[in-house]
């Protein structure tokens, strides 16, 4: 590669865009809901999509949950009650949609008000 064109990828390859700690977040939940709605949209045909989305969306709650109940946490000890509390019911909540066919709006419906708060609280 010579010059000229390191020159250009240097300056091309910053497309990437910057990400907050908030706006990761943001992305992550969004990706997730989305694909909780759309699995369920499918019905019966996307349940190995709605079993995969609800997987997903444990896991992310139960690293938060893990995070509001660290020490080290800086949030208030209200909002890190409320969170390890949506944490408990994303957890006991979801065999219901897989095992008994429970509807997954509760699950999206949650995780659209901490995409809000987030969206609300600072840049993405």
């Amino acid at each position: 590669m010579n010059a000229h064109s390191q020159a250009i990828a240097g300056y091309t390859t910053q497309n990437a865009p910057i990400r907050t700690n908030r706006g990761t977040e943001y992305e992550v939940f969004s990706k997730i809901t989305n694909n909780l709605r759309t699995a369920a949209l499918q019905g019966k045909q996307g349940f190995p999509a709605l079993a995969d989305a609800i997987h997903k969306n444990r896991k992310l709650w139960t690293i938060l949950a893990t995070e509001v109940a660290g020490d080290g946490n800086t949030l208030s000890k209200d909002l890190r009650a409320r969170i390890f509390y949506l944490a408990e019911f994303t957890q006991n909540y979801s065999p219901k949609v897989l095992r008994s066919g429970a509807s997954v709006a509760p699950l999206i419906e949650i995780n659209a008000a901490i995409m809000r708060g987030l969206a609300g609280g600072g840049s993405k």
